[in-house]
């Protein structure tokens, strides 16, 4: 056992937790809940992966709901 906390993960979040219906994705970082709850089970290249594919993903949320935050 060691001293050290566990190190951080990188994560998208900017607690502001809503998932959009039409979309499915939070309209907060544009994850889908499937990959918010199971987050911290993902290798980090599999984060990265997601990571790297957020930006396109706000394109699919109607403006008007992003509008709101």
């Amino acid at each position: 056992m060691t001293d050290h906390p566990p190190a951080a993960i990188k994560t998208p979040c900017i607690k502001v937790c809503v998932i959009d219906g039409e979309s499915g994705l939070c309209l907060g970082c544009y994850r889908r809940l499937n990959e918010v709850a199971g987050w911290t089970k993902l290798t980090p290249d599999q984060r990265d992966e997601i990571l790297a594919g957020l930006p396109d993903r706000r394109a699919l949320i109607r403006p008007e709901k992003l509008a709101m935050f």
